[in-house]
């Protein structure tokens, strides 16, 4: 059964058809990425996979269920577990305290205040965790503030791992990256790969060509190509849909 499948998504704004009958599939263990230019689309994809954006028409389905009119949390808890393009962190709170937010949305408790979270030694233990499969144990006291801009990247993905996800979504995860940040993210997510299925959106095509299984080509609202990484860097289509924006 495929972790994820789009059947024919479809959004409008207005004359817009911002994506237009989108149809993937991540499969268990897979990292599937989608590139494409900007305006492409794939915000709005993204929006759709996560609840946060109605789709005019089609259907989302994780793990075979019909998740299509399935709130954002709602998605959470049904083990969506996703990073953002802009940020999300709270940034006057350290790392540990950021993850115990993501355990707590996750788990549906209400800390009163952060001793209460603190003293949860099952929410600790799965904060813990998701900092130390990131790397970032020895920044768990650190205010997120003073944490380097690839920190609080890796920051954000232990805090979707915190959720107990079944699938990833990864929004740019690589997005203002130095190259050396970017190489401790592309180890990351490697190590995460076969753990759990993951739909990466990328603007990065070293660290897609890197990390992906399968590469779907967003153009205009349409998936114009889906292939391996070697095909699709070979396809001419592809090439030429890149011309415009390479020049």
């Amino acid at each position: 059964m495929s972790a994820l499948v789009t059947e024919n998504l479809v959004k409008r704004f207005g004359g817009v058809v911002a994506t237009d009958h989108v149809s993937l599939t991540v499969e268990p263990g897979e990292l599937h990425a989608i590139i494409g230019p900007n305006g492409a689309g794939k915000s709005t994809l993204i929006g759709q996979l996560a609840g946060e954006i109605a789709s005019d028409e089609g259907r989302v389905l994780m793990f075979g269920e019909d998740v299509s009119g399935v709130t954002t949390h709602l998605r959470a808890q049904r083990g969506l577990g996703r990073t953002y393009q802009i940020s999300q962190l709270a940034k006057d709170f350290t790392a540990l305290d950021n993850v115990l937010l993501a355990v707590n949305a996750r788990a549906k408790h209400n800390f009163r205040f952060w001793g209460n979270a603190h003293d949860d030694a099952g929410a600790m233990q799965k904060a813990n965790t998701a900092l130390a499969t990131v790397g970032l144990t020895a920044q768990a006291r650190t205010v997120v503030a003073t944490m380097a801009h690839g920190e609080q990247r890796q920051l954000e993905i232990a805090m979707a791992l915190a959720t107990e996800p079944r699938l990833l979504l990864l929004d740019e995860p690589l997005a203002g990256m130095s190259q050396g940040e970017s190489a401790q993210i592309i180890a990351l997510l490697k190590s995460l790969k076969g753990r759990y299925p993951m739909l990466l959106v990328e603007h990065d095509m070293d660290a897609v060509f890197a990390l992906a299984d399968r590469v779907s080509v967003l153009v205009y609202g349409r998936i114009i190509a889906t292939d391996t990484p070697d095909r699709i860097r070979a396809n001419p289509e592809v090439r030429a849909a890149y011309l415009g924006e390479e020049a």
